[in-house]
């Protein structure tokens, strides 16, 4: 499966991921994944590196996001099951609003250049569902300050309707533990699939 899991912050995405992953792993299967577009990127970079990263200027930030967009719709088309979290739907969202302020951003540009079987999930929560999840298990770099939960919300959810791609669709995760997360994905994505995930889905023990 070919799969971007866009969201607010504390929604699931990396959850369902690595959730994802180790679903793959269990039937063969060996998703590439890239859940690092969130700045700083925690997952391969040392505390000092996350520090630099938040210090670059806004038009750095811009342009290094923007490659890394135009790099992973690549990777997109090398690996036939990938795992993104957050990329580009995330990068229009957040970038404005938090790493370069008034510096206006176009993603759709990218979408026709992605494989026509890529899945595009969204993942929301209740609002105070958000926070209290914020307050009970911080990350060291959050992002979204709890006032803007709504707000950010909303503009995912606009995003994913604007999105061209064409295969997507939502998933509340406010009373959702992880398991009943992946359970709920691998349901709903199936009428998604392509006919060879298709088949894949139905080989799997």
């Amino acid at each position: 499966m070919r799969v971007i899991a866009v969201g607010c912050e504390y929604s699931g995405v990396s959850t369902l991921v690595d959730q994802v992953h180790q679903w793959g792993l269990s039937r063969g299967i060996s998703h590439h994944l890239d859940d690092h577009f969130t700045i700083p990127d925690a997952y391969h970079l040392s505390d000092e590196e996350q520090l630099a990263m938040l210090a670059m200027l806004p038009a750095i930030k811009e342009r290094f996001q923007r490659f890394q967009i135009v790099y992973h719709v690549r990777l997109l088309h090398r690996y036939r099951d990938i795992l993104l979290g957050g990329f580009h739907i995330e990068e229009k969202v957040y970038g404005p609003q938090y790493y370069y302020p008034g510096i206006d951003i176009d993603i759709r540009e990218y979408e026709p250049d992605m494989p026509d079987d890529t899945m595009l999930v969204h993942l929301y929560a209740a609002p105070d569902t958000i926070r209290a999840r914020m307050a009970a298990a911080p990350h060291p770099h959050s992002l979204v300050p709890a006032a803007d939960v709504p707000e950010i919300l909303d503009r995912f959810e606009q995003e994913v309707r604007a999105s061209w791609i064409r295969r997507k669709f939502a998933i509340d995760t406010t009373d959702l533990t992880p398991a009943q997360l992946l359970e709920t994905f691998l349901n709903r994505s199936i009428p998604h699939l392509s006919p060879e995930d298709a088949a894949t889905r139905l080989l799997a023990p």
